[in-house]
């Protein structure tokens, strides 16, 4: 019975050799190579702001912009006195942008007697394109006396993200 034994774990062991052997032969090793690069390039901004229309004996000041800010000093004589700002938005990048989020706030401690009032914001923005809005600072025609504050500041933040 022992060689019996012998002889059957003599032949498995031959046999899985031979296995071995015959993976070995039909065995292929595949390798896969890959590298990834991001091409795109996210370049919102503003490239501009005009003067748009001024009241007569008012003064614009001179406005100034970066790419990311704008800023312009108005100076109303008289109710009903406005001036209104062209904003140029850019996308210089090669990423398509959609508007995420708009707030225009006025100082709540400001003259009462000073109102900002914006046109509407392109909701998207091709790679490429550009678009404008306005912003106009005016002196409520209403107003019958001369506020004792006689100032009041505006802050917009304009969102645009990755479509």
């Amino acid at each position: 019975m022992k060689s019996t034994k012998n002889v059957v774990i003599g032949a498995l062991i031959i046999v899985i050799v031979l296995m071995a052997i015959g993976y070995s032969t039909f065995a292929t090793q595949l390798t896969v190579n890959g590298t990834a690069e991001i091409t795109g390039v996210w370049n919102v901004k503003i490239t501009n702001i005009d003067i748009q229309e001024v009241s007569e004996g008012c003064d614009p000041g001179t406005p100034q912009y970066t790419n990311t800010s704008v800023t312009f000093d108005s100076k109303l004589v008289k109710p009903g006195d406005y001036i209104s700002y062209v904003i140029t938005i850019q996308n210089a990048g090669t990423i398509d942008a959609q508007l995420d989020n708009v707030l225009f706030q006025e100082e709540s401690e400001g003259s009462p007697a000073i109102n900002y009032v914006t046109t509407e914001i392109a909701h998207e923005l091709k790679a490429g394109e550009q678009t404008t809005f306005t912003v106009k600072a005016e002196y409520i025609k209403s107003t019958t006396e001369v506020p004792t504050i006689k100032t009041r500041s505006m802050t917009g933040i304009i969102e645009y993200v990755q479509k």
